[in-house]
């Protein structure tokens, strides 16, 4: 194994227990009923980019228009996301959060920040400083990635 395959294995198994542990942690800790985890990604898009339409909410999430639209309705129907009609057009939907989605992303973000930011002030200054300068790394990796992905999309 080469050593950028070490690394990307080490990578994911590093955030995907990370991401694991704070969703479970957090979805513990924030009001009921759990959402599935594709609802509240979508949540989040639409918190990234108000007014965002659905064809664009999809693109972004790496998944079927006609998937996202099923999310749409059902974040609608539970009082979560607003879809308005695009006034350029009248076919297309503008998605925001609702006061509610909004209430709840802030105690999601809330009990994430907690259970992570616990474990970055009990680590050493010097680990917290080495992750904190790796963030703008990470970044660009992930740029590239959906770059790459987009890319594939407009290829097939």
């Amino acid at each position: 194994m080469n050593e950028s395959a070490e690394v990307v294995g080490e990578l994911m198994t590093i955030t995907a227990a990370l991401r694991r542990l704070s969703r479970r942690r957090t979805a513990e800790a924030v009001a009921r009923p759990r959402l599935p985890e594709a609802q509240r990604e979508l949540l989040f898009v639409v918190a990234d980019r108000p007014g965002i339409g659905v064809a664009a909410a999809a693109q972004a999430l790496g998944l079927a228009g006609n998937s996202v639209s099923t999310l749409v309705n059902a974040l609608v129907e539970a009082d979560l996301l607003c879809r308005e009609p695009d006034p350029a057009d009248r076919r297309a939907a503008r998605l925001t959060l609702t006061p509610r989605a909004h209430e709840r992303m802030a105690a999601w973000r809330a009990a994430r920040a907690a259970l992570l930011g616990k474990a970055l002030d009990q680590a050493d200054v010097s680990d917290r400083e080495a992750i904190a300068a790796a963030l703008p790394a990470l970044r660009r990796l992930l740029a590239e990635v959906r770059a790459d992905v987009l890319d594939e999309g407009r290829k097939a």
